[in-house]
């Protein structure tokens, strides 16, 4: 069985073989790709941007992997997910995006040359774009509550200190 389109990029963007200089600069042109396509998407967000793999490719300027790439990255931002798994360079995909959560997986990524791009400026206003950083900021912050003492009282209710209840 051939290699699927995602398995040659992975095998690309992830060899563990290469020399290290060359995956840097390997994602470094791949990040300006990467920028150039959604400068592009951001300035129409709400236009829906459909065709195969390879016509998207061409649309862009890209190589049919690039774009594979650009697919698996943007892939759980879409508001449906195209078949990145399977997908051959005839497989027809959409890029209608969620503003919503590309903008909360661009942050989550930590992607600041991507969620901090000026066309977001033009879909959202200043303080919608402070509201999401700060919500996507805090779905991932883990904060433990506040401790019980072995003498405070049982926080399943029963009335009983904390030692002689559940915290036997």
């Amino acid at each position: 069985m051939s290699r699927t389109l995602l398995d040659q990029w992975r095998d690309i963007a992830y060899d563990e073989q290469a020399d290290r200089g060359q995956l840097q600069n390997f994602w470094g042109t791949y990040f300006q790709i990467e920028k150039e396509i959604y400068e592009k998407l951001l300035s129409n967000p709400d236009e829906e941007v459909k065709g195969t793999v390879k016509e998207l490719a061409e649309k862009y300027g890209q190589e049919v992997l690039t774009m594979v790439g650009f697919l698996d990255g943007i892939n759980e931002s879409l508001k449906e997910e195209n078949p990145i798994e399977t997908m051959e360079e005839d497989t027809v995909v959409s890029l209608a995006f969620d503003k919503e959560k590309l903008y909360k997986n661009m942050v989550a990524a930590k992607a600041d040359w991507l969620y901090e791009l000026p066309q977001w400026k033009e879909i959202y206003s200043e303080e919608e774009l402070k509201k999401l950083y700060k919500e996507q900021k805090e779905s991932t912050t883990i904060r433990k509550g506040k401790k019980v003492g072995r003498n405070d009282p049982c926080p399943c209710g029963s009335g009983k200190k904390y030692k002689k209840c559940c915290g036997r």
